[in-house]
């Protein structure tokens, strides 16, 4: 998961290297097409795939790095500047790109529960493998980290997860009313 995560964040930062003197830097285009070029081209690019992702705080911190490099430039910031992260999103009106991410893998949990029996996705989120595991600490799984997500999150205990899951609405809304994750930013 770690290649596919460097790859992404490649990806995004070669999108912004190429836009960098004609979009990101250039005076005669507003913040706000500048803003609508990030959301976009720039953030699908960086999160592709992101649904399936989990997320450790080394790899919170490399996305939130790469989200700020792009907003820091459309916002006129550099490093010197020492301008905080949550300042410079609240400047651009930009929401939190780790908050997008947990929208994300949350509505894909809701979705794998809300699945007929029988469909492929549901079924190996259900499986269990069989087997040797190698040695050493256990790779955490994603069932796993959606399940701590809900918890932290939702404050919805393992238990109680499929049977919010199920009505759609209810989730729906529970995802919107999702707050940021405290100290991020």
């Amino acid at each position: 998961m770690d290649r596919e995560i460097d790859r992404r964040i490649g990806a995004a930062a070669a999108v912004l290297r190429s836009m960098y003197r004609s979009v990101v830097v250039k005076k005669e285009l507003s913040r706000k097409m500048k803003l609508s070029i990030y959301q976009s081209i720039y953030v699908p690019t960086l999160i592709y795939g992101h649904e399936l992702w989990v997320m450790t705080e080394r790899i919170r911190s490399r996305i939130q790095a790469a989200e700020m490099s792009f907003l820091c430039r459309v916002a006129g910031h550099s490093l010197r500047d020492r301008v905080r992260s949550s300042v410079t999103r609240e400047e651009l009106g930009v929401e939190l790109l780790l908050l997008h991410i947990e929208r994300g893998q949350l509505r894909l949990l809701g979705h794998l529960f809300r699945m007929p029996p029988g469909h492929l996705p549901g079924e190996v989120f259900g499986a269990c493998p069989m087997g040797k595991r190698p040695r050493g600490r256990p790779r955490t799984r994603w069932r796993d980290y959606v399940s701590q997500l809900t918890w932290e999150r939702l404050r919805i205990p393992p238990e109680g997860r499929e049977e919010v899951s199920v009505e759609r609405e209810v989730w729906a809304s529970l995802l919107r009313l999702l707050p940021p994750q405290p100290g991020s930013g």
